[in-house]
């Protein structure tokens, strides 16, 4: 018998994410790890009358951030060629589901990062074809993560607790979980409606002194269509606008490195100065990756506080209730931003204590919790 946690899993993913309809194309990303959520979705999407595509690979072959084999043993044609069934489904499809269900996070710690970088160049377009026709509204995408062994790992819990940790943040414990992200989604827009027309944002905090300009930009409502577990509010800050500095109060982790007690200073919307206690290099580095990797893409604000620790994996600690994160690389166009990169990546710092939040000098946020009136 099926985990009914599963069913109402996919269930989420199939009404509130991808809102599938009769005749939609919806590719199904996932490693052979997830079966049990794959076989899920290809009933409940046949139900809605839509065409489900799995595209199953073993864990080491993963598009688009476990890709191990093709890194270790592909020359620089093999990884320069775009991946041919995603190249088609998504610019031609009508939604994807893409289920993180990776068995060795770490497998591309010490993998040569000139070639991470060169494989991220030669899939971006992928990417922003994602983000213009989700932007658009012709495609219907969403990101998630399956329970495994290796995440287990990292959250330094079994897999049975890290499965119930999943299923509680994504709400599937739940007989209606679908009610509950529509509350999400009207506790929300109270705030996403206070920084309509607003300008100067400004953080401050034991880790944070920042300022960022948010003026013409649409602060998005997150709350279960583009990410699963959901629970924020984000924007894509005006380019230039970015002064002072931040230091992550969690390990920023990209392509399975992770870099701790990174800090970061800007100037005019630029990292002109980059710490950080570990894996310094690597940060280095994937600030060369191209011209918008230096200014950020993303500023968002979490609230999901059933996530209530951090666990090594950014779909779930960006939503930390009482963070805020930042992404530096590409901006989804939906907010305004006009940042490009082939790199988005997140990074979260701790507000619960002794920090704020202005918005054109009114307090919009203090110690985790909003207090606009």
């Amino acid at each position: 018998m099926a985990d009914p946690r599963v069913t109402n899993f996919a269930k989420v993913l199939v009404e509130r994410c991808t809102r599938v309809q009769p005749g939609d194309r919806i590719l199904i990303e996932a490693t052979t790890a997830a079966e049990a959520l794959v076989r899920e979705l290809y009933i409940q999407i046949l139900e809605k009358g839509g065409h489900p595509h799995p595209l199953l690979q073993l864990p080491d072959m993963f598009f688009p951030n476990h890709e191990d084999l093709l890194l270790m043993h592909g020359n620089n044609s093999q990884i320069d060629f775009m991946p041919t069934f995603q190249k088609l489904a998504y610019d031609q499809f009508e939604g994807r589901i893409r289920i993180h269900s990776a068995t060795n996070t770490r497998s591309q710690t010490s993998m040569d990062t000139s070639r991470l970088q060169r494989r991220g160049k030669s899939t971006g377009g992928i990417t922003d074809t994602q983000m213009r026709r989700g932007a658009e509204g012709t495609f219907k995408w969403v990101t998630t993560l399956y329970p495994t062994d290796g995440y287990a790992q990292d959250a330094e819990m079994s897999l049975e607790q890290y499965a119930d940790f999943v299923f509680r943040a994504v709400h599937a414990n739940e007989a209606n979980p679908i009610a509950y992200w529509k509350k999400v989604e009207g506790d929300q827009q109270a705030a996403v409606n206070f920084m309509g027309g607003k300008n100067q944002v400004t953080l401050r905090g034991p880790n944070v002194d920042l300022t960022l300009s948010v003026k013409g930009r649409k602060f998005m409502n997150s709350s279960g269509t583009h990410n699963m577990p959901d629970g924020e509010i984000f924007t894509g800050p005006i380019e230039d606008s970015v002064n002072g500095w931040v230091k992550f109060t969690y390990p920023a982790i990209y392509g399975g490195v992770a870099v701790e007690g990174a800090e970061l200073t800007f100037s005019n919307g630029r990292v002109e100065q980059a710490h950080a206690d570990k894996n310094q290099d690597y940060l280095l580095k994937m600030l060369e990756s191209d011209a918008g990797a230096r200014y950020l893409g993303e500023f968002a604000i979490g609230t999901n506080f059933e996530i209530d620790k951090f666990t090594g994996q950014i779909l779930f600690d960006e939503k930390i209730g009482g963070s805020f994160h930042m992404a530096l690389g590409a901006g989804y166009p939906e907010t305004g931003s006009k940042n490009k990169s082939a790199i988005h990546w997140d990074m979260i710092c701790d507000m619960r204590t002794d920090s704020e939040i202005l918005v054109d000098g009114e307090q919009f946020y203090k110690n985790g919790e909003f207090v606009f009136k």
